[in-house]
């Protein structure tokens, strides 16, 4: 098919590339992006002959409307979405994930092209910690953030279109992902970058705060399968019941990397941090037939690490500014 990835220079979009020319070789795949800091073309660069990649705001009507003329189908995943950055300034969150999704639900609807929209757990806003719950498909929006916010709002929208218009769109709400290409001011990587450069890692609070992790390329597996197979108006939630305190992640880290586990800092604690994240996959699994590959959590940590040992060209440069913006925030 023509497809277009919207945010295909950005971490999951990246990896969802990547899979398409590997996997689905006969797809013409054109990537949209407006390769901010979180887009990166050396992402892209060992596929960049097989892929049309053009710098773009997905705000921007016309540009968008005439992409989405072209193809067969829209896999959304332009975003901003790092809560920190959100809580600084919520305005670029508000005109890429708010307006943006509004301009290309204009532009799918003109042109009746499928769309499928990439969205988080972060909508629900958050579990008690210790508890047995874990968020559906009918779970209450209640998020807590300004990133989750405009997230909540794009989702809206998203369905607002489908029932109003007709558009042919699918959601899907995921855990936190992670594995290759993913920017180092994120958890994990910050964490293992923290290890090669001879930093030590740093904890919000007391780490007790719980996310359900998932390996990147399931992810990006479940979200082919919906993109082919999902039924339009559904929202599907993806995850791999891999549900880690943040503090039990740090240590996962530090072991796979030989060092001692009490080898860090706890620093402030995040403001309004959601206490825990977990996703029920059970309709994903039951009506697409969707299982997640990584199904163990040390060892795609432990290739997710060689990853990053091997490509320090690739977030090297990054590095400094990130841990400034962070010691800035005394984090």
């Amino acid at each position: 098919m023509r497809l277009l990835v919207t945010g295909g220079a950005g971490f999951i979009g990246a990896n969802f590339v990547h899979a398409c020319v590997r996997e689905h070789p006969e797809d013409a795949v054109t990537v949209v992006d407006s390769l901010t800091y979180a887009g990166s073309l050396e992402s892209l660069r060992p596929i960049e002959n097989e892929i049309r990649l053009i710098r773009g705001d997905i705000a921007d009507a016309e540009l968008v409307t005439r992409l989405v003329a072209e193809s067969d189908a829209v896999v959304h995943f332009a975003a901003e979405t790092h809560v920190d950055n959100a809580l600084a300034d919520p305005a670029p969150f508000l005109h890429s994930n708010v307006v943006g999704t509004y301009t290309l639900l204009e532009a799918v609807r003109r042109h009746d092209v499928r769309l499928h929209h990439v969205s988080t757990d972060e909508v629900y806003g958050d579990l008690g910690l210790g508890g047995t719950e874990r968020f559906t498909e009918t779970t209450p929006y209640h998020p807590s953030s300004p990133y989750s916010a405009t997230k909540a709002a794009a989702d809206m929208l998203v369905r607002a279109w489908v029932r109003s218009y007709r558009v042919r769109a699918t959601i899907s709400n995921c855990s936190n992902n992670f594995g290759p290409y993913q920017h180092v001011e994120k958890f994990i990587p910050r964490q293992i970058t923290n290890i090669l450069t001879g930093r030590r890692p740093k904890l919000y609070g007391t780490g007790a705060n719980v996310r359900d992790w998932i390996h990147v390329e399931d992810h990006n597996a479940a979200v082919r399968t919906i993109l082919t197979d999902g039924r339009i108006g559904r929202t599907y939630l993806i995850g791999a019941d891999c549900q880690r305190s943040n503090l039990e992640v740090l240590q996962a880290i530090l072991a796979v990397m030989d060092r001692d586990p009490g080898d860090f800092d706890h620093v402030t604690d995040r403001a309004g941090h959601d206490l825990r994240y977990a996703i029920d996959p059970s309709l994903l699994r039951s009506e697409l037939g969707w299982a997640p590959s990584h199904s163990d959590f040390t060892a795609a940590l432990s290739e997710t690490v060689q990853w990053y040992r091997t490509h320090r060209h690739w977030w090297e440069p990054l590095k400094d500014g990130v841990e400034a913006t962070y010691a800035g925030r005394g984090q």
